[in-house]
């Protein structure tokens, strides 16, 4: 009898995988545990095994679709058995040749394409939660842009395209003619009113997008994979926070001091691959158990704080930016910090990070110093609260008590914050602590 092979969760977070290959064909044979294919999150490359034996006969998925976590991508059963495979349920190429030995299978991904929304905003083409959150929210599931498997509009293209509170007839008109509102409206703390509505629907039937005419080769690349979640990600934080940036350098002799001690010590101490950048996730971790505030993340009626600084570091790797998360960073020694640094960088460049290893952070840090970049605007790892941008390393004059001028090496330090999590004077305290604290980073150590 045949049997689905169901794409595998992978943590909390993942909702689809895109199949990067195949390593079998329809008719090949396969027993429990071969692996079927390679699948790519957008955190890590997986391999997905087979759940069943016997002989593949049907591949729901072509290489390069997204493939929806829990649903089937492929069938496995006896030699010859006749089935039927929904024609939507593959890509053109395989429905051609492959539809006469397939099976039936019935899976959410095989039958619902995006279509648009059925009466009282059932959209066929839209999972359940999206479509309850959109209506509880006012947001016509018809006017959503859908990121989801198969064209399906999900929870994360409700939320992007969430905006300020809208008043009960906004809500009643949007929903009714299928508006989208805007993101802040004329009412008081920027409710949306139904007036606002109305210039939305103007400003849409006035303005015509119209692709531009290049002369040239032109070069087509599809984006998906990390490059797909992370353009994304951008958009919602840039769209669903308020993002404010302050810039500070700090007095960088004692990291210079310590590094070079440190390259110069027994190998044995295993402290001569310790880096500038150890030191400052370092100094991070502690600077954040003083100023909780920041070591939090923002749901909008909500601000969960937490007691464990997870802190995630922005790596760029082959497949693009990754975000492997060093959990409680506050426990761990400078060594312990530069240990786990190494590891997480090393399995991101390979591609062998797992879901959890690449989630969970409540603060990031995103170092771009190697680069020769002084100061810049790291955009917010939403839902936290903060990020800080680290820069290089350059020498400032300072004036002595004496009147004298000397050059003193000091590092860019970026510290992006949600305004409707924290306030401003209290991103200028945190930032102060931690460029006092990278000031005296050898005295930190000590505690």
């Amino acid at each position: 009898m045949a049997q689905q092979v169901v794409m595998p969760k992978q943590g909390n977070t993942v909702e689809s995988c895109i199949i990067v290959e195949w390593n079998i064909k329809v008719g090949d044979s396969v027993f429990i545990g071969d692996v079927l294919c390679s699948a790519e999150t957008d955190k890590s490359t997986i391999d997905v095994e087979s759940t069943a034996e016997g002989t593949i006969l049907a591949l729901l998925f072509a290489e390069g679709d997204e493939a929806p976590v829990m649903e089937a991508i492929a069938v496995v059963g006896e030699k010859g058995e006749k089935v039927e495979v929904k024609a939507s349920a593959v890509s053109d190429e395989k429905t051609t040749s492959d539809t006469q030995d397939a099976p039936a299978v019935q899976t959410e991904s095989a039958t619902s394409v995006a279509s648009g929304p059925l009466p009282n905003q059932t959209a066929v083409g839209s999972s359940p939660r999206a479509r309850n959150l959109a209506t509880s929210l006012g947001i016509p599931v018809s006017s959503l842009s859908a990121t989801g498997p198969k064209g399906r509009v999900i929870e994360r293209d409700v939320l992007g395209a969430s905006s300020q509170p809208l008043s009960p007839a906004a809500k009643e008109a949007a929903l009714k003619e299928g508006i989208l509102a805007p993101k802040v409206g004329s009412g008081m703390g920027g409710r949306i009113l139904a007036s606002d509505l109305a210039k939305t629907e103007a400003v849409a039937a006035a303005s015509t997008t119209s692709a531009p005419v290049v002369e040239g080769t032109v070069t087509t690349i599809p984006v998906k994979g990390v490059r797909k979640v992370t353009a994304r990600r951008m958009m919602e934080s840039i769209h669903g926070t308020c993002q404010l940036t302050l810039h500070a350098f700090a007095d960088a002799t004692a990291m210079k001091r310590l590094r070079s001690g440190f390259k110069a010590s027994n190998p044995s101490l295993g402290l001569s691959d310790v880096t500038l950048n150890d030191l400052v996730l370092f100094a991070v971790s502690r600077t954040l158990t003083q100023f909780p505030a920041f070591n939090a993340h923002f749901l909008g009626d909500k601000i969960l704080q937490f007691s464990s600084v997870h802190l995630g570091m922005a790596t760029d790797a082959p497949r693009g930016l990754l975000v492997p998360v060093i959990r409680d960073s506050q426990s761990l020694s400078l060594k312990g910090i530069s240990g786990e640094v190494k590891r997480l960088v090393a399995k991101c460049k390979d591609g062998s990070a797992t879901a959890e290893e690449l989630s969970g952070s409540t603060f990031t840090v995103s170092n771009v110093g190697s680069f020769g970049i002084e100061a810049f605007t790291p955009v917010l790892n939403v839902p936290e609260v903060a990020i800080l941008g680290v820069g290089t390393i350059v020498p400032k004059p300072v004036e002595a008590k004496d009147g004298t001028i000397s050059f003193v090496p000091h590092i860019g330090l970026s510290l992006t914050m949600d305004h409707q999590a924290v306030d401003g004077a209290d991103a200028a305290r945190f930032l102060k602590a931690l460029m006092e604290n990278i000031a005296s980073i050898d005295l930190l150590l000590a505690f």
